[in-house]
């Protein structure tokens, strides 16, 4: 696992750019903020051309000043073109900005995609191969719920590898109660990938039912993942990507719920750091 690089002895810098569509920054800041982070942010204008020049440019000075860059939920442009995350996967491919991501993970730094996040992450390659241009016919992508509708719920699930710094206070096994609110979130990959990434510790976390155990039976499957999938991580553990909304619980939210709701993978973030704040 590469160790973290940062040019600062202050709180980790985590950047949040905000595309049209993004809906969960301000919880996904906020959650960030309560770990410790410094949070910054951008808006991604398309308006015009200059506009989109402009907005690489920001956000290539933005990934060069973070520890850690996070993709936030939502519906990016509508969920167009052709399937959700797209339009922010073409940003990540961009030359400039795929070569300050890439300096980014070279340095020690981390990635997060939550939803749409994690859409895009899956899109653009960085997971499950932690760089971005490595999609072939033969990637993981994900697709339409099986019930074909937006689906909006609590899900178990499941943590399946602790081989990443956003999994390293938990423990195999450990169940979670996060919420999720998607209309594609289902996991579609081959068993020759599938078997990899598992033999590597790359999945995260696995949808499982009210007794623990991993299923593809709805509800609890919500989406009908394949290997029952909510979440994985790069092979060096610097990036992880998850359909749930970690960001959304808080103290005295979902108190009619059943389970642990706090999943801490952000002050993991910042610990991973060693510059969590109290």
């Amino acid at each position: 696992m590469t160790q973290p690089m940062t040019s600062h002895s202050k709180q980790p810098i985590a950047f949040l750019p905000v595309f049209t569509g993004t809906n969960c920054d301000y919880d996904t800041a906020k959650a960030f903020t309560k770990a410790g982070a410094l949070v910054t942010s951008s808006v991604f204008r398309n308006l015009t051309d200059e506009d989109i020049f402009a907005s690489i440019d920001e956000m290539c000075r933005k990934i060069a000043e973070c520890d850690i860059l996070v993709l936030s939920g939502g519906f990016s442009s509508g969920d167009e073109p052709d399937g959700s995350g797209k339009f922010i996967a073409n940003v990540l491919n961009n030359t400039k900005v795929a070569e300050q991501i890439h300096a980014l993970i070279d340095r020690g730094g981390l990635i997060l995609g939550i939803c749409n996040g994690f859409q895009a992450l899956i899109k653009s390659g960085l997971l499950p191969y932690g760089r971005l241009g490595m999609v072939t016919e033969k990637s993981p992508t994900l697709f339409r719920n099986n019930i074909n509708r937006h689906i909006s719920m609590i899900a178990n699930t499941r943590v399946s590898s602790v081989n990443s710094p956003w999994l390293s206070s938990f423990e195999i096994g450990e169940v979670h109660s996060v919420a999720m609110s998607h209309g594609e979130g289902k996991v579609v990959i081959s068993e020759e990938l599938a078997k990899e990434l598992f033999e590597k510790n790359q999945i995260a976390f696995q949808y499982v039912d009210l007794q623990g155990n991993i299923t593809m039976e709805e509800p609890y499957n919500p989406n009908g993942s394949m290997y029952a999938i909510e979440g994985m991580i790069s092979e060096n553990g610097q990036i992880l990507g998850k359909m749930g909304h970690s960001e959304r619980y808080e103290d005295n939210l979902f108190k009619n719920i059943y389970g642990n709701m706090q999943q801490c993978i952000f002050e993991n973030a910042v610990n991973y750091f060693g510059t969590k704040n109290v």
